[in-house]
């Protein structure tokens, strides 16, 4: 092998253990669950600090707005109300500005984490309302 040759391999090994690290940090940081709420509530222990997005629908009457802040506090649950089988419910805090169709019903995904008390603390809310993906007279769009 000549020296060329080992300064070009030397040089490959360095550049691919390099990329390697940043792949590896960057998959570490930016790994998220998307779980349920059934799913997040039956694996509290197991979720406890991790960062996941968590997909329900809001409990009607449950939304409570701190006056004078951005500070929501609302419940989540699997399943809308009107399907009879709501569920599992989840405690949610937030601060922040909340979507136009966050409501009662709405559905949500809340982007955060689960706290020791066993409250989801969340810091992004996307929300879409029902009623604007169902047909006339209540049945889903396109059925």
């Amino acid at each position: 092998m000549t020296h060329r040759n080992i300064k070009i391999a030397v040089t490959a090994v360095v550049l691919a253990s390099a990329f390697g690290f940043m792949m590896w940090t960057t998959l570490r940081d930016g790994a998220e669950y998307f779980k349920h709420v059934d799913e997040v509530v039956a694996q509290k222990s197991q979720l406890e600090g991790k960062t996941l997005q968590m997909h329900g629908y809001v409990i009607p009457g449950s939304i409570l707005n701190k006056p004078n802040t951005l500070e929501y506090y609302f419940k989540v649950q699997n399943n809308p109300i009107r399907s009879g089988e709501p569920g599992q419910a989840m405690l949610v805090s937030y601060t922040g500005i909340v979507p136009d169709t966050f409501k009662g019903e709405a559905e949500v995904v809340v982007r955060g984490h689960l706290a020791k008390d066993g409250k989801f603390e969340g810091n992004n809310v996307t929300a879409k309302c029902p009623s604007k993906y169902e047909a006339a007279g209540g049945a889903p769009a396109g059925s």
